[in-house]
């Protein structure tokens, strides 16, 4: 069983909750929604009280876990006045996946720049988790489809900041959290990382920029030492071809397009994003909160449903491991 947030009230959550849940009562995995259940349209919807009380619903009804909202949700438009009741949900998730009553959590997306303007100080999700549900490392993003998976070691900041930012220290940091990772919750036993490089052709030997020399080789050189297979620095415009990406099991990217876009060219509807490092299994879809077209009845579940499986693989991966 797993716990799905509501996201952003005013965008697509409840929606691909109700469709993915058309797709998964069958087969599974289970879940149950923390939101408003007065707005849940598409679904049969059981109100229930607990996670025991969800199981048993799944297979009949989407159960949803009431709570409801200060002011109705119009799609499309969001408002200050539910970012409370946004975050309570993913804390409430959060606590149920601590306490073991679920087997993990899966956020809906959020709408930042609401939550921001209503005070909340972190930059997104995976700060916050870091937070709620830390393990004394940073959380570290990940995109993951079937066909590769990417950690990008700078994220939500402009690309100079960025690489003003970038250490051989922080790459190895998240090459670390990452391989552990893989190891626990992916059930690969020796995981192999490939390091993109930052120039174009990672430097080509220093005639197109000194960073892959002096701060991302060094890095792996770091990794190496430590027993980690890691490669690299990679030429980023080769190393996610079809004939490299067998090759390694994460690529660690150094920015956040250099790992996002070709992903999301990849699988745009099937990518995931996970949340390594935390104490509790976290995936999220791969995409944002689709206002403009919110209440159209149009919005796709794929991302949704990737995420939820992968969630339970996770937990069951993390479950074997220990």
């Amino acid at each position: 069983m797993l716990a799905l947030t509501m996201g952003e009230p005013a965008g697509i959550g409840a929606e691909i909750a109700a469709k993915a849940w058309h797709l998964l009562r069958g087969s599974g995995p289970a879940f149950l929604l923390i939101d408003d259940a007065d707005r849940i349209s598409g679904a049969p919807v059981a109100r229930v009280t607990s996670p025991e009380e969800a199981r048993a619903a799944f297979p009949h009804a989407l159960p949803v876990l009431h709570r409801p909202l200060p002011v109705p949700a119009i799609p499309g438009r969001p408002s200050g006045a539910t970012a409370a009741a946004v975050l309570a949900a993913i804390e409430e998730a959060v606590a149920l996946a601590k306490s073991g009553a679920v087997d993990g959590m899966v956020t809906n997306p959020i709408q930042k720049s609401v939550l921001t303007a209503a005070g909340f100080p972190h930059p997104g999700h995976t700060e916050f988790l870091g937070v709620l549900a830390g393990t004394g490392v940073p959380p570290v993003m990940m995109l993951a489809c079937p066909e590769l998976r990417v950690v990008p070691v700078t994220v939500h900041e402009p690309l100079a900041r960025a690489i003003a930012r970038l250490t051989s220290e922080l790459i190895v940091e998240h090459a670390r959290i990452t391989h552990a990772a893989l190891i626990r919750d992916f059930g690969i036993a020796a995981p192999r990382l490939a390091v993109a490089g930052l120039n174009p052709h990672a430097g080509e030997a220093g005639t197109l920029g000194l960073e892959d020399q002096a701060i991302v080789a060094p890095a792996v050189k770091a990794l190496q030492d430590q027993g980690i297979d890691a490669t690299g620095p990679w030429p980023p415009d080769t190393m996610f071809t079809a004939h490299a990406r067998p090759t390694y099991d994460a690529a660690i990217c150094l920015y956040h397009d250099q790992a996002l876009i070709p992903i999301k060219t990849l699988d745009m509807a099937g990518g995931v994003n996970v949340t390594l490092g935390l104490s509790i299994i976290r995936t999220s879809p791969d995409h944002g909160t689709a206002l403009d077209i919110a209440g159209k009845g149009v919005a796709n579940p794929a991302s949704l449903i990737a995420a939820l499986r992968l969630a339970a693989q996770l937990a069951e991966h993390r479950r074997t491991h220990s």
